[in-house]
């Protein structure tokens, strides 16, 4: 058996594609409102708040993933993500289930440092510190052997579907909604963006083998990084299509934040459009290297044929 907990989300569902193309049939999809993705799957309503519910929901896993989010509230970031974690950290220990953790890159100092697996945690802010909280919750018990388990780690996001993200909201949203593309702070900035499958893809195959675990791996990207202007110029070429987009400087941030919540968030996370952002993946590449990793025009043009333009 191998569980996806926190199923519900793009992440989740290409995973449970992915194990069942390749790796098993018998998955069990656990959140508090779980949908089938294969026909085979077993569905397990749970919430991770509850330690009851989530020692039921990981009785009888081989592999569990943990795949949970959270809305872009702090609150409930520190409130929730630590319960979430020393309760399946606990529920795996007791079943001997092995671990996959799929964390994102708060936790690094957001600079133009370039981030490996060795990068030290340096957080900015109280999502950060609550993120390298819970992935040093983990660490903590591989260091100790007491559970086995494996980090899989990704910056930030764009892709098709469900997929939640800065980058799809401000563009690829705008986008369908026939609007003036936004971009954050700075348009000359390099970034480093998995494409969602990728991500999924890539930590199926992590948890389904042997020689990964009790490490932490950065997830699988296009090394051909581009600033927002040149993505947005290949989104262009792309569609074959002239977008046009606004710079929103911080002070409109600091503005909008006393009224807009949202963009109160989004404050913590603004210090990483500032500088390149160079993210490696190059142990996995080298680990695995017939993955094929999606490059930035195959994953607009998939984004394009979706939205049906």
């Amino acid at each position: 058996m191998q569980t996806i907990l926190g199923a519900n989300g793009q992440i989740a569902i290409v995973l449970a594609e992915e194990l069942k193309r390749h790796y098993t049939s018998d998955i069990r999809l656990v959140s508090r409102n779980p949908k089938k993705v294969n026909e085979t799957d077993q569905l397990f309503p749970a919430n991770l708040l509850d330690a009851v519910e989530t020692d039921l929901a990981v009785n009888g896993s081989e592999i569990v993933y943990l795949t949970v989010g959270l809305p872009m509230n702090t609150n409930k970031w520190v409130r929730q993500f630590p319960v979430m974690m020393r309760n399946v950290i606990n529920a795996c220990k007791r079943y001997g289930a092995k671990l996959v953790f799929f964390d994102n890159t708060y936790m690094y100092a957001q600079d133009a440092e370039p981030l490996t697996e060795e990068t030290s945690f340096a957080p900015v802010g109280p999502k950060g510190e609550v993120r390298a909280e819970i992935a040093g919750m983990l660490l903590e018990e591989m260091k100790k052997k007491t559970i086995e388990a494996v980090i899989c780690r990704a910056p930030e996001f764009y892709g098709p579907g469900k997929t939640q993200s800065i980058t799809n909201t401000i563009i690829f949203d705008q986008i369908k909604m026939g609007k003036k593309l936004k971009v954050f702070l700075r348009d000359d900035k390099l970034r480093t963006l998995i494409w969602t499958p990728d991500a999924s893809k890539a930590m199926a195959l992590i948890g389904n083998s042997e020689d990964t675990f009790n490490q932490t791996w950065h997830l699988p990207c296009d090394d051909n990084r581009l600033s927002y202007k040149e993505f947005i110029a290949l989104v262009s070429e792309v569609y074959g299509k002239k977008f046009r987009y606004a710079i929103i400087p911080n002070f409109i941030f600091k503005v909008g934040s006393v009224f807009n919540p949202q963009l109160k968030e989004v404050q913590e996370l603004l210090p990483r459009y500032r500088h390149d952002n160079i993210f490696i993946s190059a142990k996995f590449k080298q680990r695995f290297p017939d993955f094929k990793v999606t490059t930035y025009w195959e994953g607009i043009e998939l984004i394009k044929e979706e939205q049906g333009m």
